[in-house]
C-alpha cells in the first residue's frame, strides 16, 4: 500500500511541476509553489526529488516514440512523422513546458536537444539516411516552431489547423528535408 501511495505522491509532485514550470518558467517556479499546487510539504518534494534541477529533469522527461520510417514510402516520410508529432504534442503537455522553459533556461534547452535531435538522430541512422543529424536539426526547426507559434504564442490561424491541416502543409517540407539529396550532392 505505501508503495502505492508514493507513486501517486510522486505523480502528483510531477503533475504539479509541469503546470508550474510551464506557467512561470524555471527561474520563477519555486518548490514552495510547486508542493502548495500537490497539496504536499516542500520537504516531500525535496524527499523524492533533491533539487528543483532534478525535479525540473524529471518533469522534461520525454520520449517522442519516433514511428519506424523504414518501411514507409520515401514520398510519405514527411506526412507520416508530422502526424506523429503533432499527435504526441497533443497528447502530452511535457513537450510545451519544456518548449516554454527552454527558451529562457540553458538547462530546458539542453534537454529539448536531447529530446529532438538526441531521439531524431538514431531513427534516421536507423532508416539509413544520410547526415542524419542535419536532418533531425532542419526538421526540429519546423517542429518546434510549429509548436511555438500553435502552443505557447497561440497564433490563431495556427492554433485552429486540424491535424490533418498541419500535415498537409507542413509534410511536404518534412519529406524534403528527409529526402532530399545534400546540397553539396546537387
Amino acid at each position: 500500500m505505501a508503495e502505492k501511495k508514493s507513486d501517486r505522491t510522486r505523480a502528483s509532485i510531477l503533475a504539479a511541476a509541469r503546470e508550474r514550470f510551464g506557467a512561470d518558467g524555471y527561474e520563477r517556479a519555486t518548490i514552495r509553489a510547486i508542493a502548495a499546487d500537490a497539496a504536499i510539504d516542500p520537504a516531500m518534494v525535496m524527499r523524492y526529488y533533491g533539487s528543483k534541477e532534478k525535479l525540473f529533469a524529471a518533469a522534461a522527461e520525454f520520449d517522442v516514440r519516433l514511428p519506424d520510417l523504414r518501411g514507409v514510402p520515401r514520398e510519405q516520410t514527411g506526412e507520416v512523422l508530422v502526424r506523429h508529432l503533432v499527435e504526441r504534442w497533443e497528447e502530452d503537455d511535457t513537450l510545451r513546458v519544456l518548449l516554454r522553459t527552454a527558451v529562457t533556461n540553458e538547462s530546458a534547452a539542453e534537454r529539448m536537444r536531447q529530446v529532438f535531435i538526441g531521439q531524431l538522430t538514431p531513427a534516421f541512422e536507423r532508416a539509413a539516411m544520410d547526415e542524419p543529424a542535419v536532418r533531425a536539426g532542419l526538421i526540429a526547426t519546423q517542429a518546434l516552431g510549429f509548436a511555438l507559434c500553435r502552443y505557447i504564442l497561440e497564433f490563431e490561424p495556427i492554433v485552429g489547423l486540424s491535424t490533418d491541416e498541419a500535415v498537409a502543409w507542413l509534410g511536404p517540407t518534412i519529406t524534403r528535408y528527409l529526402t532530399a539529396p545534400l546540397p553539396s550532392q546537387v
